[in-house]
């Protein structure tokens, strides 16, 4: 049936036709025939790698996290709504990310690098803190030295770029260093004997109260106010770590997420809370943002698993009137008191942040949380601007080629090399309309493995039209020369077309995106040149013959 004449017609009608759907429906929906890759219409390209600053990590952990990491980054990346993006794994630690089209880079950056742990955590009391307050300044005193705290001054106006300089020996407080035996006897001595072993302070001198005369009371039980000026240096004070050794077992300082404004002046919470969390993200199941009904306030609404909504509901239950915070990547985003018990349901409330921090928040609740910290290793940013310039120099290179092949066909094979210029016209309606069905992304890589394959083509109708003459040299008819021709060429063409193909799809599985990108149009363009070459470039032959007499000669 397939011999027909009228068939072969409506096979490749057919072809034709579907492929120019594709090709309409991906105009409608992206204003281009085809998707185009980060090179060809912008956008950003990072290279992440699982952050180990102790380096005690296995080979083996580093892998396992980067594969969570690889599909907790795509489910955000699909959130954030990025047409065909490109995540790969590279190696055992390191994520290739690519996001075309992206327009607000920073906001796919926080979204991409966001950890997302999420806790549930009980507010202290804040005379938990306050009784420990002194031994905290000594121990600030005790690593620091006297005399470097008094050069801080009372006001702590300390610019923020020579903070590290005065804490730790800079042009300030050149003559006092960290005792390294005190800081020894700080790591090894038992809580309860502390008191021994840290200097006393003049209770006249109020120099020498670094960190408590940083803190101001605030009107929730709870927490402190740090002066926002004043933030970057309490919070090195807090990170030594002969104050993490003083601080109670039971309790953790936690700053909140965002400044907050009290009269004319701005400062940053410091939350004193109950060491371990009573929940995790691990038990979140979903959570979408909304608007506060009373205040109109941007909100986080969260879903938990059953275990977790019974686990949130007793102890909830048991605490009603008292405040837990809700951080994450421990920062306090919220802090709620318990006015009845709650289940699975809840929210967070966002205070003064926008709808569209609100969505981003729960867009990463949703993907879930980074097995670990992902660092940034390269972040490379194409602009429109020369994603155009390579359209445009990859539609010269293209035409100057396409050109090339056709006025070679048709002045070497003369009417022949006209059919197979024909044939190749529906070649590349059939390989761009297979890109749209799949939807691949072409790339700068992927023009040139088009233009490949257009030359790819082309040689295989060279096979054939080289044989049918042999068959003509020795005097077969010209029918018979034809279908010796075709007959004869097949086995060349199947071995080229099959080696290449094996050599697209290896590079396709082990190559990065650009590579990728060739691999596909190549892939194929192998397969339409096989069909156009073996299918459609006959059919036109046998309408070229059907009009000549068995005794006619063909121009070739």
């Amino acid at each position: 049936m397939f011999k027909s004449l009228k068939v072969r017609l409506i096979v490749i009608l057919g072809a034709l036709v579907l492929s120019l759907g594709y090709l309409y429906q991906n105009y409608q929906e992206t204003g281009s025939i085809v998707r185009l890759g980060l090179d060809l219409q912008g956008g950003m390209h990072l290279v992440l790698e699982v952050d180990d600053p102790e380096g005690t990590w296995t080979m083996e952990q580093r892998s396992d996290a980067i594969d969570r990491a690889e599909r907790i980054i795509r489910n955000r990346v699909d959130e954030l709504g990025v047409e065909e993006p490109i995540i790969q794994k590279v190696g055992q630690d390191r994520l290739i990310v690519e996001l075309a089209g992206i327009t607000d880079e920073q906001r796919a950056r926080d979204i991409i690098g966001q950890t997302a742990m999420l806790e549930w955590k009980l507010v202290r009391s804040a005379g938990d803190l306050e009784v420990v307050l002194p031994r905290i300044d000594r121990a600030i005193v005790a690593a620091l030295g006297p005399d470097s705290i008094r050069a801080l001054g009372r006001e702590m106006e300390v610019p923020e770029d020579r903070v590290e300089d005065v804490l730790f020996g800079g042009e300030a407080a050149p003559e006092e260093e960290p005792d390294p035996e005190i800081l020894e006897q700080l790591q090894d001595v038992p809580e309860e004997e502390l008191e021994e072993v840290l200097p006393e302070l003049d209770e006249e001198d109020e120099l020498l109260r670094p960190f408590s005369a940083l803190l101001l009371g605030a009107e929730q039980d709870g927490v402190f106010l740090v002066a926002s000026e004043d933030f970057p240096l309490a919070q090195q004070f807090l990170e030594l770590s002969e104050v993490q050794t003083v601080l109670p077992r039971e309790i953790s300082l936690q700053w909140g997420w965002q400044p907050v404004g009290v009269g004319a002046r701005t400062y940053r919470e410091l939350f004193v809370l109950q060491r371990e969390a009573f929940l995790t993200g691990e038990m979140l199941e979903g959570a979408n943002s909304a608007r506060e009904p009373q205040f109109n306030q941007p909100i986080v609404q969260f879903q938990l698993s059953r275990a977790g909504g019974r686990r949130f509901s007793d102890l909830t239950g048991r605490h009603i009137g008292d405040r837990i915070a809700i951080l994450l990547d421990d920062e306090v985003v919220s802090a709620p008191v318990v006015r009845s018990r709650i289940g699975a349901r809840g929210q967070i409330e966002l205070g003064q942040a926008d709808m569209a921090e609100a969505r981003d928040l729960a867009l990463v609740l949703r993907a879930g949380a980074l097995p670990a910290p992902l660092r940034i290793m390269e972040e490379r940013t194409v602009g429109p601007s020369l994603g155009q310039d390579s359209i445009e120099q990859g539609q010269i290179a293209g035409i100057i080629g396409l050109f090339m092949v056709v006025l070679i066909m048709i002045a070497y094979y003369r009417m022949t090399g006209a059919l197979a210029v024909m044939a190749l016209m529906v070649y590349t309606a059939l390989v761009l309309g297979g890109l749209a069905a799949l939807n691949a992304t072409l790339t700068l890589p992927g023009i040139a493995g088009l233009i490949l394959s257009i030359g790819m083509a082309v040689d295989a109708n060279v096979l054939i039209f080289e044989r049918i003459r042999e068959e003509l040299d020795v005097g077969r008819a010209v029918r018979t020369a034809v279908d010796e021709g075709f007959g004869h060429a097949l086995s060349a063409i199947v071995d080229a077309n099959l080696t290449t193909l094996i050599t697209a799809l290896i590079l396709f599985q082990f190559g990065t995106g650009p590579v990728r990108g060739f691999a596909v149009t190549l892939s194929i363009g192998i397969i339409a040149s096989f069909f156009t070459a073996l299918y459609v470039t006959r059919t036109f032959y046998l309408i070229y013959l059907s009009g000549k007499k068995a005794t006619d000669t063909i121009s070739i």
